[in-house]
């Protein structure tokens, strides 16, 4: 069953010039609406957008070559595709891996957003609803103007983006989120599980991690102690130090602090080590 009304179009026309392209396989012609993609890794998803760009071209494209209240391909040609490589959420619901149909239901107030599962659709003729993953409500606004219709990632930051759809005078935006967290912590768990004897960096990188996004924080103690373990670094020395502060502990930290810079000194960046002479030095006047 289909859901809203069909963009209507010259369906026929479509039809014949897909039958006319099967037997002129090799005739190659540019479109009018030429095709685009975007790729966007958000955290440790990636995420792409394929599609094709209709231009203004002078017309009046909301409630106009874009009708209103219809299904439309949220762009020209094939119907506009976006894939995930990892589950995300969209606008705060869960969708899984995969590669979706965009398709879009415009109004003059709001849109929903559709992700349907058959991803290779010419236009959204042949859209069905029965196979929609998701459909979620977003509210246009105003954008200053977009000749050639365009996707954008106009925010990124390490668990969410916004995608914006931009068009003649108009965006249409929605947020997506992402577990990087939890996948990045569960991959340093299984490197430290098949830690190397002599893989001093992996555990200093896990425990990093760890500790700047403030998770797992006994996990990340212990990653630590085997990095230095293994081999001390100014890097690991300094984590270390770091930790040691953070958890109150300013005299354990100083010496740590003094052990990271001697390392440095043959090893570290000049700018490097004077940071890291001030902090300790900082912590010395706190005592």
């Amino acid at each position: 069953m289909r859901s809203s009304r069909i963009l209507p179009t010259a369906v026929a026309a479509a039809v014949a010039v897909m039958t006319q392209a099967a037997g002129a396989a090799d005739l190659k012609l540019p479109r009018p609406s030429q095709k685009a993609q975007l790729m966007q890794t958000v955290g440790l998803t990636d995420v792409t957008i394929t599609y094709s760009r209709p231009g203004v071209k002078g017309r009046v494209i909301w409630g106009g070559l874009v009708p209103y209240d219809a299904v439309w391909r949220t762009g020209a040609n094939e119907a506009t595709s976006i894939s995930f490589s990892t589950d995300v959420k969209v606008n705060g619901q869960p969708l899984k891996a995969g590669t979706y149909s965009l398709h879009t239901l415009p109004t003059a107030t709001e849109w929903t957003v559709i992700f349907n599962t058959i991803a290779d659709q010419w236009g959204s003729y042949s859209y069905n609803d029965s196979a929609d993953a998701l459909r979620i409500k977003v509210k246009p606004q105003p954008h200053e103007f977009v000749e050639w219709m365009q996707f954008s990632f106009p925010d990124i930051a390490v668990e969410k983006a916004t995608i914006a759809l931009d068009w003649e005078k108009l965006r249409v935006p929605f947020e997506i989120q992402v577990s990087t967290i939890d996948h990045a912590l569960a991959s340093a768990r299984a490197a430290m599980a098949a830690l190397a004897p002599d893989d001093q960096q992996t555990a200093y990188r896990s425990a990093s991690f760890a500790f700047q996004n403030d998770v797992a924080l006994d996990e990340a103690r212990q990653w630590v102690d085997k990095s230095i373990a293994i081999k001390e670094t100014w890097l690991n020395l300094r984590l270390k130090a770091d930790m040691l502060a953070k958890a109150g502990k300013t005299a354990d930290a100083i010496q740590f602090g003094e052990r990271a810079i001697a390392k440095g000194k043959t090893d570290a960046p000049a700018d490097v080590v004077m940071t890291m002479e001030k902090q300790v030095a900082e912590w010395k006047a706190k005592k």
